[in-house]
């Protein structure tokens, strides 16, 4: 059995969505179903059970609980990065990693999960898999962080695999769900087909209108990283996952209306609320994941909008 923490999510629940095509579907889907609407996300999935992430950690303190894991992936957060109750996400991001990563330990199973390039910060000091490189600026990032900090504390003694993936800009299927948080990718499709304009924020830090740039990866490739892990069990570490180019957000805006055949890119005031808290530049060094051995080639902005933008308004 393959588990899959967050599983009704958007990477998740493209990871489930991957491994049955592969003919997996003895997976064990876990997550909070609070939000009924993430059900669309998982109706087209093919599982062996739910669990409520709840129920799910408690149960782990019975040595009896599931037997034959051949993998874990931990893809299960609060994810908002505008949630400052740091007592709740350090619990639901920190805290619950902790047990569940100590309980693969136990058992010797494999353990792959979700970081964040959040981590960086502003990315004053680079993107590179570095302590210096890393001030998170939110409460999200530093829940994410510091697991980081832990797992590197761990990976000396680590009596199976162990993996962290610093997703960056991640857009694709499966993400409607997301509401305000869903990538740009998203929003400027909905914007068009209502519309004839797609809204980019003006200057910011040092950036002309829309030049800020992003390392936008597609779920495909975040999703093929992960399997990769699966078949090489014996490499572990913290990898960034990103295409390694960043690209600016009037490449993707560009990208939506080539795709639409129409359209035009207005600006609009950066928000206040967002200086100083605002990643303008992101950009993965992705060395340590080709130096363990990830040969694959990443889908750019153009490329991955044309697929994803293919699927969302024909229902591939």
């Amino acid at each position: 059995m393959i588990i899959v923490t967050g599983g009704a999510g958007f990477i998740g629940s493209n990871l489930i969505h991957a491994l049955n095509r592969q003919g997996e579907d003895d997976i064990l889907l876990v997550d909070n179903l609070t939000n009924g609407h993430k059900m669309q996300n998982i109706a087209d999935l093919n599982i062996a059970d739910y669990m409520d992430k709840n129920d799910f950690i408690e149960r782990l303190q019975n040595p009896n609980f599931l037997t034959h894991i051949r993998a874990v992936f931990h893809q299960g957060a609060c994810s908002a990065t505008t949630e400052w109750n740091g007592q709740y996400i350090m619990a639901n991001n920190y805290e619950y990693s902790k047990r569940l990563l100590e309980w693969c330990q136990i058992k010797h199973i494999p353990f792959v999960y979700a970081s964040s390039a959040s981590i960086y910060g502003m990315g004053k000091e680079g993107f590179h898999i570095d302590r210096v490189c890393e001030k998170p600026i939110n409460m999200y990032a530093y829940s994410k962080f510091q697991f980081d900090q832990y797992v590197r504390r761990i990976l000396p003694r680590s009596t199976s695999q162990i993996v962290g993936l610093r997703y960056f800009n991640v857009y694709g299927s499966r993400e409607q769900h997301k509401d305000s948080m869903s990538s740009t990718t998203f929003h400027f499709n909905n914007q068009l087909k209502t519309g004839d304009e797609v809204k980019l924020f003006a200057s910011c830090d040092g950036f002309a209108d829309g030049e800020q740039r992003r390392d936008f990866v597609y779920i495909n490739d975040v999703v093929a990283v992960n399997l990769w892990f699966l078949e090489n069990s014996h490499k572990s570490g913290i990898f960034n996952v990103g295409t390694g180019q960043a690209q600016t957000f009037n490449a993707m805006a560009q990208a939506v209306i080539d795709w639409h055949k129409h359209g035009k890119i207005s600006y609009i005031p950066f928000p206040e609320h967002l200086k100083g808290a605002y990643q303008s530049f992101t950009e993965a060094d992705i060395s340590t994941l080709r130096a363990a051995g990830y040969e694959q080639k990443f889908m750019n902005v153009q490329q991955g909008v044309s697929d994803y933008l293919d699927r969302l308004n024909h229902g591939a």
